[in-house]
């Protein structure tokens, strides 16, 4: 099966955009997470689910982090998220939820802690081969087929 390439300039601009949007994430992130914490300055009161807001933060920061580096957005980040915002969920309103919804929250928790682990089983048992052309950076794969065309 042969995926959809873009060719350099249009992957150059499709890469500025991203990088455009990450640093928009990471600029709001920084401004929500200064916020929160000034307000529990202003309160001289930090509860669990203030700590829990600062985690979600974190893990928003890590996972722009983390696809810089590798360029790849691992599937777990966003996972961990749900987890810590279901958790929040629960502290905030764990007064006004009926006994269901909690199960139903608890158990939401559950399956995609689950999720987590079958991912990282996935990935030890079945890696993604490193040297694949498909998962090579754009760039070179083109510098590749170029100098084939040239030989």
């Amino acid at each position: 099966m042969q995926g959809f390439h873009l060719g350099p300039p249009i992957h150059r601009v499709v890469r500025g955009l991203e990088l455009f949007g990450l640093v928009v994430i990471l600029i709001a992130t920084f401004v929500a997470a200064g916020q929160d914490i000034g307000e529990m300055i202003d309160a001289r009161h930090v509860t669990l689910a203030d700590l829990l807001l600062l985690f979600l933060y974190l893990e928003v920061l890590a996972m722009i982090g983390a696809y810089l580096q590798t360029g790849r957005l691992p599937i777990r980040f966003p996972i961990y998220i749900g987890i810590i915002a279901l958790a929040r969920f629960l502290v905030l309103e764990i007064k006004d939820l009926e006994a269901w919804k909690m199960l139903a929250v608890g158990a939401t928790m559950l399956i995609l802690a689950g999720t987590v682990l079958l991912l990282r089983y996935g990935h030890l048992k079945l890696p993604y081969p490193e040297n694949e052309l498909d998962l090579e950076a754009p760039e070179t794969k083109w510098r590749q087929r170029d100098s084939s065309d040239d030989a």
